[in-house]
């Protein structure tokens, strides 16, 4: 399953990393940098926009931990949408890193036999299985499998809907966030620590698939198949963010 754990992973090399970002690109110095570290914690160095803008600087991505990268990227897009909980920074960006696997997206777990295209597939499986822990496993991935096509995916999404009437983006965001919200009441979520993070991510899911969708345009599929169709998702998209503010 999947953990917010990269802030965990991050070790002495991410963190000499952090220093040496943080003293080229201000005018402090790598001390004063390590006694915010110890005084503040690493959170601290993490989201300072300096780091963001060199770790994602042309030329030097393909130099970092994947790790780093999918948390300062996503934590930095989460903070641009209002979304400051780190740990559910933590998660979103661990499934990015887990579902770059080959076919992982595809699977309730790294080694399930099963593979899932269409969310109705989950919904029918959740529905008639017996076994606590793949009952858990399977609304777990209805939210992740969910908030990873519409969030990076979202220009796919949108062309199927014009070109075969496919269900459109608030389909995802339903289908997701009753996913996470049914994980949560599971008791392994408990035992994982993931019901608060599930909960904040069913309740936000559309927050989290339009900074998720910022990612995918900035970074991933910056030039467009249809710049066309990119630009009416996104109009639509504001008008319904607005429409449901109001």
């Amino acid at each position: 399953m999947i953990l917010p754990n990269l802030r965990a992973s991050f070790g002495s090399a991410e963190i000499d990393l952090l220093l040496r970002i943080l003293e080229e690109r201000t005018r402090r110095s790598r001390q004063r940098w390590e006694r915010q570290l110890v005084e503040e914690g690493l959170d601290s160095l993490l989201d300072h926009p300096q780091t963001f803008s060199a770790v994602m600087r042309a030329g030097r991505v393909s130099t970092i931990s994947p790790n780093l990268v999918f948390y300062v990227m996503v934590r930095r897009t989460l903070l641009e949408g209002g979304l400051e909980d780190a740990s559910v920074a933590d998660y979103v960006a661990a499934l990015l890193v887990e579902f770059a696997g080959a076919g992982r997206a595809y699977r309730i777990a790294p080694h399930d036999d099963k593979m899932y295209y269409y969310l109705v597939d989950l919904v029918t499986d959740i529905e008639e299985e017996s076994s606590e822990r793949r009952q858990f496993l399977l609304r777990a991935h209805l939210g992740n499998y969910s908030l990873w096509l519409s969030g990076l995916f979202p220009d796919y999404v949108v062309a199927r809907v014009h070109r075969r009437g496919a269900p459109g983006l608030d389909y995802y965001e339903d289908l997701g966030a009753t996913g996470y919200r049914m994980a949560s009441e599971c008791e392994l979520a408990g035992q994982y620590d993931l019901v608060r993070i599930y909960r904040e991510v069913a309740g936000g899911f559309r927050a989290v698939r339009r900074a998720l969708n910022t990612v995918s345009d900035r970074y991933f599929f910056p030039v467009p198949r249809s710049p066309v169709d990119r630009l009416l998702r996104r109009v639509v998209d504001d008008l319904e963010m607005t429409g449901r503010s109001s």
